[in-house]
């Protein structure tokens, strides 16, 4: 449902706001991103689901962001059960009380997911990466083994593809300078940190090609614009999907969890329990990923997924030195300091 038709959707809730039993009367309604991802979630989780539970349900799509919460907050009238969301505004909503805080046991308990999926509001039930491609005819014959090798001009002589702005890449720097990814946010949060950070990406800065939609990257890797990239993970793999033989180095890649909420005011809170549970069942999660990039996050998915499909997804092994972007250490820091490293990135770019 596009930003139009929610905002006429609201308004029309909002006249029978008042009217409990007009307002209870909707179906169960989940939320997803819509596009391919959706597809795949409408095949595997949400039509399943119904079918098991006689539950009637709709569907409704994320556009991202604080705003289409924000029109419930103002309205009053909140026409949604379940919605996948990142961490930010998971954390946000928990904060604020729009969404409820779970019960873990009513979806299998804590134990069941890797750590980074779990959080007093969000069950998680993706992972997505951020980290280092190059396309495999054009690399040469030495290929590229650790996030490092980005740096190494003289023995891959070229341009990079990086995304435009600090976040990821001030991270990104950190790491090819040798902090452990344990140690990014902390040595990150201070001014000779920053100072460290921007100093290694000077010594990349006359290489460096910008992208700003995630498109670019595999594109200009295909072509050969760009000798390595920074790339998100599903672009990589679909790139290859399309016959491009692109090669993800999985060393120091960023990873986030999307995560299940459940709104705080919903009248099928239970209805929204047994759907996660569902969801998070690991022979559903191995279908996911099957279709779409994503790692998943019940410890138990990867015993039931081929080992050339986890090979390509962040995953397991993949990331034993991955830094979780999506960690409350992370969206603190970025809260704090993204104007004023905004205006820095800005002014260092213009030179």
């Amino acid at each position: 449902m596009g930003t139009l038709r929610a905002a006429i959707f609201l308004a029309t809730a909002a006249l029978l706001v008042g009217t409990s039993p007009l307002a209870e009367a909707r179906d169960f309604t989940i939320v997803g991103w819509g596009g391919a991802a959706q597809d795949t979630q409408r095949k595997v989780f949400f039509q399943p689901f119904a079918e098991q539970e006689g539950v009637t349900y709709q569907e409704d799509t994320y556009l991202g962001g604080w705003g289409q919460f924000q029109a419930m907050q103002d309205s009053g009238v909140v026409p949604w059960d379940v919605v996948q969301v990142e961490t930010a505004e998971m954390t946000r909503g928990c904060e604020e009380g729009m969404f409820l805080e779970l019960d873990w046991s009513r979806v299998g308990g804590k134990d069941r997911f890797i750590p980074t999926a779990v959080s007093p509001c969000g069950v998680g039930t993706i992972v997505w990466a951020v980290l280092l491609a190059y396309n495999d005819e054009k690399i040469g014959e030495k290929k590229p083994t650790a996030f490092a090798d980005f740096w190494d001009i003289e023995t891959w002589p070229g341009k990079r593809g990086m995304r435009a702005g600090p976040k990821l890449n001030l991270e990104f720097a950190l790491m090819a300078d040798g902090v452990p990814p344990a140690e990014v946010y902390e040595v990150l949060s201070t001014p000779e940190g920053v100072d460290r950070a921007f100093a290694k990406l000077d010594e990349l800065k006359p290489h460096i090609q910008w992208w700003e939609a995630g498109a670019q990257a595999p594109e200009w890797l295909a072509a050969g614009d760009v000798i390595m990239s920074i790339a998100y993970n599903g672009r990589v793999s679909g790139a290859q999907e399309k016959g491009v033989p692109l090669v993800p180095v999985w060393d120091n890649t960023i990873y986030a969890v999307d995560s299940w909420v459940i709104l705080a005011d919903s009248p099928h809170i239970d209805t929204a329990y047994k759907f996660i549970e569902f969801a998070s069942d690991p022979k559903r999660q191995a279908q996911n990923a099957m279709h779409l990039p994503y790692g998943p996050t019940n410890v138990d998915t990867v015993k039931e997924l081929p080992p050339e499909v986890v090979a390509n997804l962040p995953a397991g092994d993949n990331l034993a030195t991955a830094l979780f972007g999506g960690s409350e250490e992370a969206t603190e820091f970025w809260v704090d300091n993204q104007e004023e490293l905004t205006e820095r990135w800005t002014a260092w770019t213009a030179r």
